[in-house]
Formats: C-alpha cells, sequence, structure tokens
C-alpha cells in the first residue's frame, strides 16, 4: 500500500493489500517461467449473473428520465473511407466499402478539454480527437461480446504509457483477471510489481451492503493510488443487488457521481437488456455515462455467419461516427474494422 493509506477496515483498501501481498511472493523468476509455459487462451471472463425479470405491475416510469434521459440531438457525421484490411471470411460484397472521397475522422479536433484514447484500434480512428480526460464510459453488451476484453485493453493502453489503474472485478478472481491480460500480451505482472496497477476483486453483496462507505473514499482512495484509469466489470452485478427501482437507480447514480469526483477516467461493463442491445439490463448507466458504446451479434436473415458489432451511441464533447463497425476479438485484444460496413 503506498504511504500515507490507513489501515481502515474498507474493501478497497484490503484489496490492495492483499494484491500486493500476492505480487511480493511472487519472484521474477517463477513470473518468467509461468510467461514460458502458458500456452493457449482462457475465456475472457464474462461471467453470466442470474438474470432478473420485471415483477408484474412494477413501475415503468423512469426516475431519471428528467433529469439524465437528456438526449444527444443528432451529428451529421460523414461516412469513413479507404482501404482496409477485412476480417476473415468477409468479401467487399459483404461490407460495401465506402469511397475514397469521404471524410475521415483523423483531424484535429478544435478543443481545450484534455483528451485520451481508448487504445482499440479501429474505435479510437472513430472518435474526432479522443474521449475527454475524467469522463464516465460503459462499454455494453450481451455476454460473449467481449465486455471484459475492452476493459483490459483500456488499461493496458494507458498503462503502456505510463499511467496508473485499477481494474475491479466482481465477477472473476483476481488472478483470472491477471492471466487473462497476460494471455493477451499485456504484462500486467509487471505493472502490479512496479506499483502502477491495482486489481482487485470484491463480492458485490460485499461492495453493495458497504456502498456509502465505498461512495465516500473512493475519491481520496484513487487519489491516493494515483490513478488515471478504472474499470469496473461489471456494474449488473452490483445492480443486481437492489430489488427496489428507485433505490437501486439511487444508489447507482450516487456511485457513479462517486466515480466522476474521483477525478479519474473510468470504464463500466455492463450486460445489455434482453428485449435490445441498445439499452443496460436495468436501464440506468446509459443516462449516468458521458459514453455508452454498444457491443452486439449480428445475426443476418440469411444464416450467414454471426458477427460482432460496435456502435457508439454517444459522447459527450466530442463528435463521434454513428455508423456501426464489424469488429473481431483476437488473440490480442478487440480489433475494430472502422473502415469497412456490415453489410
Amino acid at each position: 500500500m503506498r504511504d500515507g493509506c490507513d489501515e481502515s477496515d474498507d474493501w478497497f483498501e484490503r484489496a490492495l493489500e492483499d494484491a500486493e501481498d500476492a505480487v511480493s511472493d511472487e519472484t521474477e523468476a517463477t513470473v518468467a517461467d509461468r510467461r514460458e509455459t502458458e500456452n493457449g487462451t482462457t475465456d475472457e471472463g464474462e461471467g453470466e449473473a442470474e438474470r432478473r425479470g420485471k415483477g408484474e405491475g412494477e413501475d415503468e416510469s423512469e426516475l431519471f428520465e428528467e433529469d439524465f434521459g437528456t438526449a444527444l440531438g443528432d451529428v451529421d457525421v460523414p461516412t469513413v473511407g479507404g482501404d482496409a484490411a477485412r476480417p476473415d471470411g468477409f468479401s467487399d460484397v459483404d461490407f460495401g466499402l465506402a469511397t475514397a472521397d469521404e471524410t475521415d475522422f483523423d483531424e484535429a479536433v478544435d478543443s481545450e478539454l484534455p483528451r485520451l484514447e481508448l487504445g482499440i484500434e479501429g474505435l479510437d480512428r472513430m472518435i474526432q480527437g479522443g474521449v475527454p480526460e475524467r469522463s464516465l464510459l460503459v462499454a455494453m453488451g450481451s455476454a460473449g461480446t467481449g465486455k471484459t476484453t475492452f476493459g483490459l485493453q483500456f488499461l493496458e493502453h494507458g498503462l503502456a504509457r505510463g499511467e496508473n489503474a485499477v481494474f475491479i472485478t466482481l465477477e472473476e478472481s483476481r488472478r483470472r483477471v491477471i492471466d487473462s491480460a497476460t494471455e493477451k500480451g499485456y504484462p500486467f505482472d509487471e505493472y502490479l510489481a512496479e506499483d502502477r496497477l491495482a486489481v482487485v476483486d470484491v463480492d458485490p453483496i460485499e461492495m453493495a451492503n458497504s456502498l456509502q462507505s465505498i461512495k465516500n473514499e473512493l475519491p481520496a482512495l484513487i487519489a491516493e493510488f494515483d490513478a488515471d484509469r478504472l474499470v469496473l466489470d461489471s456494474v449488473s452485478l452490483l445492480e443486481m443487488m437492489y430489488e427496489d427501482r428507485a433505490t437501486r437507480r439511487t444508489e447507482i447514480y450516487d456511485f457513479t457521481r462517486s466515480l466522476k469526483d474521483a477525478g479519474v477516467t473510468a470504464l463500466l461493463t455492463s450486460e445489455a437488456a434482453e428485449e435490445t442491445p441498445y439499452a443496460s439490463r436495468y436501464g440506468i448507466v446509459e443516462y449516468l455515462t458521458d459514453a455508452v458504446f454498444v457491443l452486439q451479434y449480428i445475426r443476418p436473415d440469411d444464416f450467414r455467419e454471426t458477427r460482432l458489432a460496435v456502435e457508439i451511441q454517444k459522447i459527450r464533447d466530442a463528435n463521434h461516427s454513428r455508423e456501426k463497425k464489424p469488429y473481431e476479438i483476437t488473440g490480442e485484444g478487440i480489433s475494430v474494422y472502422q473502415q469497412a460496413n456490415l453489410f
């Protein structure tokens, strides 16, 4: 733990202390031996939590609709063009490549807001100038669409450039997260040893029970760790802890405000609703966040191969493409084919 941290019995500090103990127990030889002997890949670690249905007679009104449901106005954005490699099995007919005379999104943005890249190839090119720093982001999708990989890649991009980061997982063990990153070539073990990364696994029930203290302490703890980026995987499990709809909305709103007060660029992952990929499971986080990235399966009517597609639903204070683009989850992470179309 960094100097100056007290020894209070809270989830974040205890998890960081456990993380540091785990790192100190691993010698450099052990780390090197594990990397040489590891072979193959594991699942992404996107645990599927038990889904809850809507009860009969449940109030369908949106508590935050007036305050947080203000939709961003439609922005006329030019179609991205140029030549690009297509994923295996895709043809020019499938993609309908854009013409070369259309505008790209590589122009410098005229803004005084500090910005950063997500670190996801293709997707960053769809955002003019990058995401404003200290934004609250959400990657939303069903199981298997790469939400955890999105979060790992987001942190890796910052860590590789000297930033500090925190990964909070409510779904997987700490070791599983580190191993998943290592398999993709992200040296999380090195970042941990350098005290630039904290990987925290928290029981969602424990987190929900102590949410008030977490909301009060999180900004100070992030400042103490000097974190630039944070990932919470996933907020859906935290939402699930509240049966009362109004309480759930109020608690999640207060929690997201604490992340914004912490001055960190934070990414939440969220399960999509069963009815539509464009809403989260509980219909809350898309209104509370500054940017929404929709990850979804595309299953064509002619029963050809199912594809993955990403769409930027909104980014506050940043121009961006509104097109739906195909992507693949490779051994190195997510790669978005920004210059190709689905059909």
